[in-house]
């Protein structure tokens, strides 16, 4: 067994992947790196064809989840089966910053609440570094971060409210949503985490972040999930 899991772990680590074969066992690696002696448990929850990130995986001791596609689904899925007391939502094409674990715990143990990291984007591009930090700005005014800024909750309060939304998009938006009208408080962490910057590489800085500005403001007015999803498609390995 990895020396960082254990059967009575205080994290848990939910990666929901699709089509990931090329960087889960890099993300896996990174996790177990960053956690050092800290218990965690890490669960793959795969909504992808044939669940080939999930027989990619060579790391025996990882909890792998058949999930119906759907990242509030995979989502739901992976948390259904956790142990931990606290739960981290981590996409595959994010990194955590050093100590990661050791601020989540110390975060959630003494606020009682939610958080996520600050963001970064895994690029030398000016552009991406102003599109961060407009994204940082926004987190922090709103307090409503977004799944690829690392995500965790404890898991009763997880459960409590009933996990996510199980809709095509925006599903990270709505949870913080909830948690905020509940009156939890929400901690955003001055650490960054690093997401991958393939989704603006593949389609342009500008046309990216006017599509996810544009989404975000529709669904402020009430748009569906539904009718907004067609607007957002992931890369091939997402």
């Amino acid at each position: 067994m990895d020396r960082n899991t254990t059967t009575n772990a205080h994290i848990s680590v939910i990666i929901p992947v699709y089509n990931e074969v090329a960087v889960i066992n890099n993300t896996i690696a990174h996790v177990r790196e960053i956690a050092g002696s800290e218990p965690l448990e890490i669960i793959v929850s795969d909504g992808g064809p044939g669940h080939e990130t999930l027989k990619s995986i060579t790391d025996h001791s990882i909890i792998k989840v058949d999930a119906p596609p759907g990242r509030g689904r995979q989502l739901n899925a992976g948390a259904a089966l956790a142990r931990g007391k606290i739960l981290l939502f981590l996409h595959a094409d994010t990194r955590l910053p050093h100590g990661a674990f050791q601020d989540i715990r110390r975060t959630v143990q003494a606020t009682n609440g939610a958080g996520a990291f600050s963001l970064s984007i895994n690029s030398p591009r000016l552009s991406l570094a102003v599109v961060a930090w407009f994204a940082n700005m926004r987190t922090r005014l709103e307090r409503i971060p977004y799944g690829d800024q690392a995500q965790f909750i404890g898991a009763d309060h997880f459960r409590t409210l009933g996990g996510f939304a199980e809709i095509p998009l925006m599903e990270d938006v709505e949870f913080f949503k909830r948690i905020r009208h509940e009156g939890l408080p929400i901690t955003i962490l001055r650490s960054r985490v690093s997401t991958s910057s393939r989704r603006w590489d593949e389609e342009g800085v500008l046309r990216r972040t006017l599509t996810n500005w544009w989404l975000r403001l529709r669904y402020a007015f009430g748009a569906s999930p539904t009718s907004l999803v067609r607007h957002y498609r992931p890369p091939e390995n997402d």
